[in-house]
């Protein structure tokens, strides 16, 4: 098992960046792939970003190619979703998962086992 507890939501302004963090704790953080969600009420949790096991291999959703940057550090047990340009569109509770069973990103909610509680972004036009 391994719980997670997200960080670093909060007010932005439109253009500007915010750094969410993801810190692990229970079994080894390297044997999971990694995961950044978000939801808004009234609609399905949505794929942001992921990265395997190694950090060697990263995907995106289309809506934040080239301004959001998934990242981890396996000997702190915890992944980072760097978010620059930011938009009102990207307003969100987001969420960090861990999928155990995979090596390979997977895009879908429900392959993702374990949950962190969300943190708040809104963005400001």
């Amino acid at each position: 098992q391994v719980q997670l507890v997200e960080s670093g939501g909060g007010l932005v302004q439109a253009g500007g960046s915010l750094r969410l963090s993801c810190a692990a704790s229970g079994r080894t953080f390297s044997s999971y792939t990694m995961a950044w969600f978000r939801q808004v009420p009234g609609k399905e949790r949505e794929f942001v970003a992921g990265i395997s096991r190694s950090g060697g291999t990263t995907s995106y959703a289309d809506s934040v190619k080239g301004r959001f940057t998934i990242s981890r550090d396996n000997a702190k047990s915890t992944v980072y979703l760097q978010m620059n340009s930011v938009i009102p569109e990207d307003t969100a509770v987001y969420y960090c998962a861990a999928d155990g069973t995979r090596a390979w990103v997977v895009i879908r909610s429900w392959d993702y086992a374990h949950w962190g509680q969300g943190t708040q972004v809104t963005v400001s036009s």
